[in-house]
C-alpha cells in the first residue's frame, strides 16, 4: 500500500478496512488477522497498526472478543451507516475538487451522468 503524506498512516490504514467491509472482500462476521501480520502485511510499525485496530474497535468497525481475537462487526446498520458516510465523503471531495477548477453545480452534474459540456 501506497501512503500519502497528507494524513496520518493509522487513518489511511483505517480507511483500507472499511473500504474492504463495505465493499464485501471482509464480511460481517469474518476474523481480521491479528496486530502483528496486519502491520507486517501493510508494511507499517506495530504500534501504528494497534491504534488503527483500537479506533476501529472504538468506532464499532471491528469487534474484540477476549482470548478469541477480532472480527468485522455483524451489525449491519452500522456497515449501511459506515457506507453511506463514506460515499457522502467522496462526492463531497468531489465537488471540492471541480468547484476549486470552476465547475459549476450543473457541470458537475453531467459529468457524473456520463456526459460533457
Amino acid at each position: 500500500m501506497q501512503f500519502s503524506t497528507s494524513s496520518p498512516i493509522y487513518l489511511q490504514v483505517m480507511d483500507c478496512i472499511k473500504r474492504e467491509i463495505i465493499s464485501g472482500r471482509r464480511r460481517p462476521g469474518d476474523r481480521v488477522e491479528s496486530v502483528r501480520t496486519l502491520a507486517a502485511f501493510y508494511g507499517i510499525n506495530l504500534n501504528t497498526m494497534q491504534r488503527a485496530c483500537s479506533e476501529l474497535e472504538r468506532e464499532g468497525v471491528l469487534v474484540t472478543r477476549r482470548g478469541v481475537g477480532s472480527f468485522v462487526t455483524e451489525d449491519q446498520e452500522r456497515i449501511h451507516r459506515l457506507r453511506e458516510h463514506m460515499a457522502d465523503e467522496l462526492v463531497e471531495h468531489f465537488r471540492r475538487e471541480m468547484a476549486a477548477l470552476g465547475f459549476t453545480e450543473e457541470e458537475m452534474t453531467l459529468r457524473l451522468q456520463g456526459g460533457k459540456p
